[in-house]
């Protein structure tokens, strides 16, 4: 078994989205080949009802699947297909744009005014890239649960994990998607397969992610693995890319720690990615701009 070493840890950082929502941006339009299969990852976490209210009026996107998690409050959302619904604190909203959507998500805060949760885009192959849209709106109670014997909880959003399997399927990119939560003091590995990109995303306590699969070289024998130099410690808001291995190691602080920890194929394909709209080719991209100019986007998108 190969540790994954932690090859980045870094802060998100903050953002204003949509008609002025503030937020925080782990990571997205940058460089895209460390998180291949993913574009992007917004923690939209905030207490203040003026700084989220304004939500994300109508959009298009194209190319991309989004995936909404949402922890406290709600998110309301419409498209152009029809659809409307609510998402609720626990539930997930995983909506394949293809060849064309536009749609609009509107955050509404709980009774103490919290809006909590992530939205995480996962770019689309060039074979599916101008596939039909589609929604796949899972309920909290859908979502399997796992807790291990030494305390360690396991919400399965996609994908499959100690022998659970999440509701959200037909993903491209086969992602696993997992909420994980570990208890004060806990040391615990994980299995992350080792052609996957993988990174995780700690949103409550602390933790320190091992860096190394050998022996680490420590003063003393009293010395324990977590205080050796390598491993860093990741708390809230802390974005941990890892890279390649079969597991990911993490000692937990006296507060425990939870975290997102998403791993996907990468598709290893040219991105050309401007604002909501991913695709191959500039080309490509100005098609699709050139649409929405003209009003023909959504016309295009209902083509069979």
């Amino acid at each position: 078994m190969s540790i994954r070493p932690v090859r980045r840890l870094v802060k998100s950082k903050p953002a204003v989205e949509g008609a002025g929502v503030h937020l925080r941006r782990a990571f997205g339009f940058g460089a895209t080949s460390d998180f291949d299969p993913f574009l992007l990852l917004d923690d939209f976490r905030n207490d203040v009802p003026e700084d989220y209210l304004a939500g994300f009026p109508w959009h298009p996107h194209r190319g991309i699947e989004t995936i909404t998690y949402v922890l406290a409050g709600t998110v309301e959302h419409g498209d152009s297909m029809g659809n409307s619904g609510v998402i609720a604190a626990g539930d997930v909203q995983w909506m394949t744009a293809g060849r064309g959507i536009v749609h609009q998500e509107m955050p509404k805060g709980d009774p103490a005014g919290r809006m909590h949760g992530f939205q995480l885009w996962a770019n689309l192959p060039a074979s599916l890239k101008m596939t039909s849209p589609r929604y796949q709106e899972v309920k909290a109670a859908e979502i399997p649960a796992i807790t291990d014997d030494d305390g360690t909880h396991v919400r399965v959003v996609c994908g499959n994990f100690w022998g659970a399997t999440g509701p959200v399927d037909g993903i491209a990119a086969d992602p696993i998607y997992l909420d994980v939560s570990i208890a004060p003091g806990r040391r615990k590995t994980l299995p992350v397969e080792t052609t996957r990109h993988a990174f995780a995303y700690v949103f409550a306590g602390a933790g320190k992610f091992c860096n190394a699969s050998g022996p680490l070289a420590v003063p003393t024998e009293a010395v324990g693995w977590a205080d050796t130099a390598p491993p860093s410690e990741a708390d809230n808001r802390s974005l941990v890319l890892f890279d390649r291995g079969d597991e990911v190691t993490v000692q937990a602080g006296e507060d425990g720690v939870r975290f997102l920890l998403v791993s996907g194929k990468p598709l290893k394909e040219p991105v050309a990615w401007y604002g909501p709209i991913v695709m191959n080719t500039q080309e490509q991209l100005q098609q699709a701009f050139l649409e929405l100019e003209r009003g023909t986007f959504l016309q295009s998108a209902a083509r069979p």
